[in-house]
Parts: C-alpha cells; structure tokens; sequence
C-alpha cells in the first residue's frame, strides 16, 4: 500500500508546492505605446506562503517582467486572517511593479469584523497599492492611455446590483477598458468593457484531464469558468486559477497559477 500511497502524496505535495506561470497574448485594439504591455494577475492568495516570505509567487512575477500587477480579490481569507502576511507580499510586489488591488468575497466577510478590512485596505493604499472600490484609473503611457476599472465585490453591500457599481465605476472615456472583478460567473454582465480579470474559482480546486474543474464557489459543479480565457461578443476574460486555498486546503491536479497577459496591437 505505501509503495503506491508515498507517490500519489508527494504528487499532491509537489502540485501544492509548486507555483506555475501561465502566459497569454491577447491581441486587442490597444494603442501602439501599449503594444507589448505586460500585465502580471495574483489571485486568491488567501494568507498563503509559498517559499520564504512568498519567494516562489515574487519569482514567478519577476519571470514575467510586468508592466503592472492586478490583485483581483481573496488576498486575505476570512478563515485564518492574517493581514500581515498579504501586506508583506503587496510590499515586495511592489518593488517588481506598480501595483492595483480590488476586494473579493473573503475581504467582504472579514468587513462585518469590526474594521479589519477597512485597515488593511488603508495599509495597501499606504504601502502604495492602487485600490479600486467601484472606480475607475487611467494608465498613461507615451501620452497614451488604457483604463482600469475595479469593482468592490457585492459581498460589501448585497442591496447594490452589479450594474449600480458598474456605472459608478466605469469612466465615461473611449479608451480601451480593462475590469478587475474577483468573480467570473458574471461574464454576462461584465458590459462596456473589453478585458476583464478574475478569480474566486480556484481552477475549479480539483481538475480532471479533458473535464476540467469539479466545483467552484458562485458556479457549483463542472464551473464554466473555471482558469483560462473566455470569449464572448467581444469581450475577453481571463480567469486565474489563483495561488492559496480556504474551506478546501488541497489542490489536486491544480498548481498554483500567477497569470502574466502580453497585450499586442492588431496587425
């Protein structure tokens, strides 16, 4: 029994482990100063440590030399807090790239306990972290620009539809429009803009070859989006499988994933 059980955990073990890059190209109606515009996402850390002070995750990031780096929700878990340790890793990524940040469901949770999400977020602003709470930042570039919008997740204020904080947080500009939004399962209503980056599922947390993932929170079982690229009347979203666990603390099939997206002109 040990000569078969050894492997299959160490196969467990070294899928936990191991963080892994996944690098897209998407071509897009970007302009030219924007062309090879590298954008780094990290997702659903959840207060995980993967090698000393996050070494494997920085180094992932420093592999794909971003532009920028987006944080899209669930850096902290609302099971096992520990602020410090998102803070630490925010510091670091920092160094590599600037760095934009919009809440997810776990961050919602820790909200109703007392004001501990309200100091972390005014700790990442004060490190020098961008946080978009339903707004909107342009990014310049050679006098040109892109647009980043974030949504605050609707764990916050569940009386707010997802389009009120859409109009509050889209700008009014023509610029190409990249959304920060922690939760896939709302593609559908993801409009007026042209990219959008999210999280929450975990890759699905268990993967089976040519199945895919087997669950993921908001999407229940055999999500549709699960990790990967979608695309629908336009629109491009990218899901990240993200890098810690919560409820469930085992990935299977399911490394680690720091998502890095080369922007290209359309020739």
């Amino acid at each position: 029994m040990s000569a078969v059980l050894i492997p299959v955990v160490l196969w467990v073990w070294h899928g936990n482990s191991t963080v892994e890059l996944t690098e897209y190209e998407i071509e897009a109606d970007i302009p030219n100063a924007f062309d090879g515009f590298t954008i780094v996402q990290v997702s659903d850390l959840h207060n995980c440590t993967l090698g000393t002070n996050n070494k494997k995750v920085l180094d992932k990031i420093k592999e794909a030399a971003p532009d920028i780096i987006v944080m899209t929700g669930d850096i902290l878990d609302a099971r096992n807090t520990k602020a410090d340790v998102a803070l630490a890793f925010a510091e670091e990524a920092l160094k590599i790239a600037p760095c934009y940040y919009v809440s997810g469901n776990h961050e919602a949770r820790i909200d109703y306990d007392g004001d501990v999400y309200e100091n972390f977020r005014d700790a990442l602003s004060g490190l020098g972290v961008r946080v978009l709470e339903n707004e909107s930042c342009d990014i310049v570039k050679m006098g040109e620009e892109i647009t980043l919008v974030g949504l605050r997740d609707g764990g916050f204020d569940y009386s707010r539809t997802l389009d009120d904080m859409l109009n509050e947080a889209m700008s009014e500009n023509e610029n190409y429009k990249i959304l920060l939004a922690h939760r896939p399962e709302y593609f559908d209503l993801y409009q007026d803009v042209d990219l959008i980056f999210s999280g929450h599922a975990h890759g699905g947390q268990v993967r089976l070859p040519f199945i895919g993932g087997l669950f993921a929170p908001g999407q229940g079982v055999l999500p549709k989006y699960d990790g990967g690229i979608y695309t629908e009347d336009g629109r491009c979203m990218v899901v990240s499988r993200g890098v810690g666990n919560s409820l469930f603390p085992v990935r299977i099939n399911n490394k680690p994933e720091i998502v890095a997206v080369k922007l290209k002109t359309k020739g």
